[in-house]
């Protein structure tokens, strides 16, 4: 048996401000710092001592991720950074608030790409600087694998590679693994593990991921889910 322990990174000041954020490379709010240091506290008094740890690309990510290390008295755990953990890109939709975005794209184009499993936002022109092809530390990515906008199925599907080469084969070799990331990529990950199918979407779409709460799954060595639980104080 083994562990995975899926973190959201704490409040960022998008969060804060309700703005889509996706791929922006936003830090952590006040409140978001404090959160990191509350979950690091969580693992400490829990005693997780940790093989492995994975996390986006972004900073409010990393940042929570190095806290929570701190906290845990770890930093001298190697961190592997990935852009296939990165945030869902929410496309023309990064940085606006929510109420301007359905005012300038309209109600069903901002709302259905949050309630579909399969509808993208609006997509980046090639030309806009949002988009990560533009940006030199996406600079050696194949740019068809650059998303100007994705579905949450569009998400699933670009995570699952790291997944399957780069995770998995940590957790078969009973390593102990944390991995800080995203509401919506966290959300495909618990697609994969709990083997919730495209045709049972709407699970995924209405699961609540709070920021800087742990969530541990004990998985036998076929990666088959033993235990699910969070972290509460002890």
């Amino acid at each position: 048996m083994t562990q995975l322990i899926l973190l959201r990174h704490g409040q960022s000041i998008w969060n804060r401000d309700r703005r889509f954020t996706g791929w922006t490379d936003v830090e952590l709010s006040p409140q978001g710092i404090q959160e990191a240091r509350a979950a690091g506290n969580l693992l400490k008094k829990a005693g997780y001592i940790f093989d492995s740890c994975f996390t986006s690309e972004l900073k409010r990510s990393t940042e929570t991720l190095q806290i929570v290390l701190s906290v845990l008295d770890q930093k001298y755990i190697s961190i592997q950074k990935n852009w296939r953990l990165n945030e869902r890109h929410y496309g023309e939709l990064e940085g606006i608030k929510r109420w301007s975005a359905v005012k300038k794209f309209g109600f069903w184009p901002v709302l259905g790409c949050q309630l579909k499993f399969n509808i993208p936002p609006p997509l980046l022109d090639f030309t806009d600087e949002r988009y990560p092809g533009n940006q030199l530390r996406y600079s050696e990515i194949d740019k068809n694998e650059i998303p100007r906008g994705e579905s949450l199925q569009q998400t699933y599907m670009r995570m699952q590679p790291y997944w399957e080469h780069i995770i998995a084969p940590e957790l078969q070799n009973g390593k102990k693994v944390l991995i800080v990331s995203h509401k919506n990529v966290l959300r495909t990950l618990i697609m994969r593990l709990e083997g919730i199918s495209n045709v049972q979407h709407t699970r995924i779409i209405r699961i609540q991921i709070a920021t800087a709460r742990p969530l541990v799954y004990s998985l036998n060595n076929n990666l088959h889910i033993i235990k699910k639980q969070y972290i509460s104080n002890v």
